[in-house]
């Protein structure tokens, strides 16, 4: 029987899943279905059968989007031959690539502009990883954080940068670091890890986990390296651990002689997920929360969709004869979260 479950905070949607998740929104209640978006919007099973559902199609392929069709570019990144292919085909196009990501593509047009080799750190055929080394193709290699460096090879063994798929481990990152730094002694990086502030904080969220229970519980999908990376952390630290979609997923035999379970999200979960879980699992002594830091970062709207929903209230405000301008319907973007955005579409 399950005595205890110890909830991590921060978990579940980060600031970038937030402002693609709210963009997405608007895209549906501004145009008539469907809508177009390359690639998941963000990798969580859950996310993308609620925008299904009210007719957004998800597609590989920008071939596959009728011309005209409005279409919205995944957080995780787009290649610049998939954004120039949405703007020759689409009547609208936003970019909801996460900032964090984008600064990831400037430090590597930056890098290979200035004749650098670039190791790119990352998980082989991941969207993000896809995006990134469109970039730069000729100049960069993918290195797994598996697989050592063999495949690498230097033009100039001091003109090396290192880069990074944001969602990675930190552990997978530094051990990767230390052998560049070992072969490369001038080797260039970030001034800062290229991985995200969300992905870290979870991480050190599950290690504090690690401390207190028998059992580790990672909300999300298969496909989501963040939430895979929690599952290795917690791994790592010698704490049993499963990825789960949702409650049902969880098996019995994970629970026996387990009294405290802890329980995380990747950065793409819906929290509902979580509080079934808790439910599903239904603690004698109940949940408690354990923090390790507050998240207040916030990323704006992209700038294509503030200008798009300014200029529809402008028309609006003319049509009535409006004498000023009224309060926007974006001015409380940053109270509005991802939650309320998907309970407009979800019915919840």
């Amino acid at each position: 029987m399950i005595d205890r479950v110890v909830v991590a905070e921060p978990r579940g949607f980060c600031a970038g899943v937030e402002m693609a998740i709210k963009a997405l929104t608007w895209m549906v209640r501004l145009f008539e279905p469907p809508v177009y978006c390359y690639h998941q919007i963000v990798h969580n099973e859950w996310v993308v059968k609620a925008f299904e559902r009210v007719g957004v199609r998800f597609v590989d392929d920008i071939g596959d989007v009728p011309i005209g069709a409005p279409i919205m570019l995944s957080a995780h990144g787009s290649s610049p031959e998939v954004v120039a292919a949405a703007a020759d085909r689409a009547a609208v196009v936003i970019d909801a690539v996460c900032p964090l990501v984008t600064k990831v593509h400037h430090e590597v047009k930056r890098m290979a502009n200035n004749g650098f080799d670039i190791i790119y750190v990352g998980h082989r055929g991941h969207d993000e990883a896809l995006g990134t080394l469109a970039e730069a193709p000729e100049q960069m290699t993918l290195v797994e954080p598996d697989d050592g460096l063999d495949r690498f090879h230097a033009a100039d063994p001091a003109k090396v940068a290192l880069l990074a798929q944001t969602t990675l481990g930190t552990y997978e990152w530094q051990e990767v670091l230390d052998r560049a730094s070992a072969r490369f002694p001038d080797l260039v990086t970030s001034r800062k890890s290229d991985l995200c502030y969300a992905t870290t904080n979870r991480q050190e969220a599950v290690q504090a986990l690690a401390k207190e229970c028998e059992l580790i519980l990672v909300v999300g999908s298969e496909n989501s390296s963040n939430t895979q990376a929690l599952v290795r952390v917690a791994r790592e630290h010698g704490v049993d651990a499963h990825r789960i979609d949702r409650a049902s997923d969880i098996e019995e035999a994970w629970l026996l002689e387990v009294s405290v379970v802890g329980l995380t999200a990747g950065a793409s979960a819906p929290d509902h997920l979580v509080t079934e879980v808790i439910d599903r699992l239904n603690p004698a002594k109940g949940f408690e929360l354990l923090a390790v830091t507050d998240e207040e970062e916030y990323f704006p709207l992209p700038p294509q969709l503030r200008s798009f929903v300014t200029t529809l209230q402008h028309l609006v405000e003319a049509g009535f004869t409006a004498v000023e301008a009224g309060a926007g319907p974006l001015e409380r973007d940053r109270e509005w979260t991802a939650t309320e955005a998907l309970s407009l579409i979800a019915g919840r």
